[in-house]
Formats: structure tokens, C-alpha cells, sequence
């Protein structure tokens, strides 16, 4: 169908965002997801949100298809929850594996040989986006929590370093980050100093620890980004992290 000129029109999102957040141990990311508003907790096996915390849960997601199961009954059915949490994406990949197994009818996701299992695995990956994507054009914000890893990155512009990215193989752990809307790294404030030890010998040393804060643009030591045009960097105090958080994109609605 051809174009009309005249018919255009100015347009501007207004759904809650895919939010990918991963972090430190103990930073406290589940904490910060259930200041999201009315969220439903949903947990692979082995984690579980901190014990000052109390959220709604149908309980341990136990297989790929369950969790694209509730997706389809937060999207159809009616409810009063805003936020989905899910943790964790990295607990959630040995499901992914499963089900790919499953599909392509093999024992074990390296049996294919040659990468091919992971390859497969971007099916499965695209799958979950798109139901995450469908919760956020309803009006539900997603938030996605992970646990980080250092990886060596080789910039094809500076020499080799290690930086902070998600725990995931590096073919899913690509598309979770190009389909999310924000990927924001916590950590704790860390300072640099130098101090002198001897005549002209100088060591550095970290200082800090305690401040903890939200990273939104990608750095040299970690991967983020944002659609949003949000600060590089947020602070964040507990029962605090969403309200700042939340001023620089549409809040969940829920349903609608």
C-alpha cells in the first residue's frame, strides 16, 4: 500500500520498558525489581528474593514452556500485576537448552557439534522476546535479573580488557541485550587512589564500597545501555531505585 504524505503523523511510545539488569552479588537486584509496582516473582531453580522481601509467586519455573505459559496468561487473563521479575535469565538457559533438545531431537545441546545447539537456541531466545515484548506493549514492565561474568572483550580499538557482561553464551546473551530497552549494571562506587610508599614509588589502592549505583551507558569495565535518554549513572538507595529509576521512562499500567 502506497504512502500518503498527508496522513503522517507524529508518534511516541508510551509502554514500560524491557529492563535487563544485572549486577554485583549482592548489590540487590531483586530488591530493587520488587519496588517495581504490584510484581509477579517468577523464579527458576535456586534463587529466591532476599528474606525482607515478600512477593507474589506461583512458584519454581521448571521448564521452558512454563514460563511461556504464564506469559500467555498474563497477556490474556485478567489480573492486577504491572511488573513480571524474572530470575534468572542464566537460570533460565539450561530450560532453553532443554527445550531446544527437545525440538531438534538431540540429547545434549553441544551434540550437534560446531556451535550448531546454540545456534538453534536462538528460536527459543526470540520466543521469550517476543512474549516479553508483548507484556510491555500491554502495559507490563519486564524486568529481567542476571548474574554478571568477566569477560575478556578484544576491541578492535584499543588493546584487549576484561569487562563485566551477563552470564549467558555469548549468542543469547547478544540478542537479550539488543531486544532489552535498558541493560543497567549495579555495582558499588569504587575510587582509584594513589599513595606514596617510598621516595617517587606510588601503589593505588580501591576505596569506597558502600555507595551503590546504576549504570545506564556502557563503560569500559561493563555493558549497558538505554533507549531513554537516562543519565549515565543513577544512584541507588534501597526502597529508593525505582523512583529514580522511573522518571525517565512510562510506568506500568498493567493490562489495558
Amino acid at each position: 500500500m502506497a504512502i500518503s504524505l498527508s496522513s503522517l503523523k507524529s508518534t511516541k511510545r508510551d509502554d514500560p520498558p524491557v529492563i535487563l539488569l544485572y549486577g554485583v552479588d549482592g548489590i540487590g537486584k531483586t530488591s530493587l525489581a520488587a519496588e517495581f509496582p504490584d510484581p509477579i516473582y517468577l523464579a527458576t531453580e535456586g534463587e529466591r528474593p532476599p528474606s525482607d522481601v515478600d512477593l507474589v509467586t506461583p512458584g519454581t519455573i521448571e521448564s521452558f514452556d512454563e514460563l511461556l505459559d504464564i506469559f500467555g496468561e498474563l497477556l490474556t487473563e485478567e489480573h492486577d500485576r504491572k511488573t513480571v521479575i524474572l530470575d534468572s535469565l542464566d537460570g533460565l538457559e539450561p530450560l532453553v537448552w532443554r527445550a531446544t533438545c527437545q525440538r531438534i531431537g538431540v540429547a545434549t545441546i553441544e551434540e550437534p557439534g560446531y556451535g550448531r545447539g546454540y545456534t538453534e537456541t536462538d528460536t527459543e531466545w526470540n520466543e521469550l522476546m517476543s512474549a516479553v515484548s508483548a507484556l510491555a506493549k500491554r502495559g507490563i514492565c519486564v524486568v529481567m535479573l542476571a548474574h554478571p561474568e568477566i569477560v575478556r572483550f578484544d576491541s578492535p580499538v584499543t588493546d584487549p580488557y576484561s569487562r563485566y557482561t551477563i552470564k549467558l553464551h555469548k549468542r543469547a546473551n547478544a540478542l537479550v541485550r539488543e531486544k532489552s530497552d535498558i541493560v543497567a549494571f549495579a555495582n558499588y562506587r569504587v575510587s582509584i587512589k594513589e599513595k606514596e610508599v617510598a621516595r617517587q614509588v606510588k601503589v593505588s589502592h580501591a576505596e569506597g564500597g558502600k555507595e551503590r549505583q546504576i549504570h545506564l551507558v556502557e563503560g569500559a569495565g561493563f555493558v549497558a545501555k538505554n533507549r531513554f535518554n537516562m543519565p549515565d549513572v543513577l544512584p541507588y538507595k534501597k526502597g529508593q531505585g525505582f523512583t529514580e529509576l522511573s522518571k525517565h521512562f512510562p510506568a506500568p499500567s498493567g493490562v489495558h
